[in-house]
């Protein structure tokens, strides 16, 4: 399956590279998605460095089967900018998976698509998701129809195999 990653500067390093090598292994594709194409994207840490293989602009639904929405600053800066809200919200709208980690689920409380939905994240996202009407747990992975969430670097190894169980089963028959 093709994965869109949409991406900022100062993601967290690590709930990028997991989750992309896992998915790379069990055979997925996976589309940085930044500003523009060709941008090179920096983590947090400075350990990871992603290439944009497409902007935001060129880059549509239709043309992917599941997003992922690492985690630290990065989230926080593209909900910002209304072209990434609209990618999440159309991705939501068309029931198509969206994985989110740590501080990934602030685009999609943005994108106003966690009201009565479960989910988890990072302790302090775990308010602003609570006030914009979704049901938080704090758990290692959660799995609501067309969302997973997960809390930390820590729960990166459960979060990738529950990503790779779900796209195994057939994405596409989640109601």
């Amino acid at each position: 399956m093709r994965i869109a990653c949409i991406l900022a500067d100062y993601f967290e390093d690590s709930e990028y590279r997991i989750p992309h090598d896992r998915l790379s292994a069990a055979g997925h594709e996976l589309v940085v998605i930044g500003k523009t194409k060709g941008q090179t994207i920096e983590g947090k840490n400075h350990q990871e460095k992603a290439t944009a293989h497409l902007g935001i602009d060129d880059a549509k639904v239709d043309q992917f089967d599941a997003l992922l929405i690492p985690g630290g600053f990065s989230p926080d800066q593209l909900r910002f900018d209304k072209r990434f809200v609209e990618f999440v919200r159309a991705f939501d709208k068309a029931n198509k998976p969206i994985f989110a980690v740590c501080h990934g689920p602030q685009i999609m409380i943005t994108a106003d698509i966690v009201r009565g939905r479960t989910l988890t994240s990072w302790p302090t996202v775990m308010v602003d998701l609570k006030n914009a009407g979704a049901n938080v747990v704090d758990r290692q992975v959660v799995v609501d129809r067309n969302f997973i969430t997960s809390r930390k670097p820590d729960d990166l190894e459960a979060f990738s195999l529950e990503i790779i169980n779900f796209l195994g089963a057939g994405a596409g028959a989640h109601p």
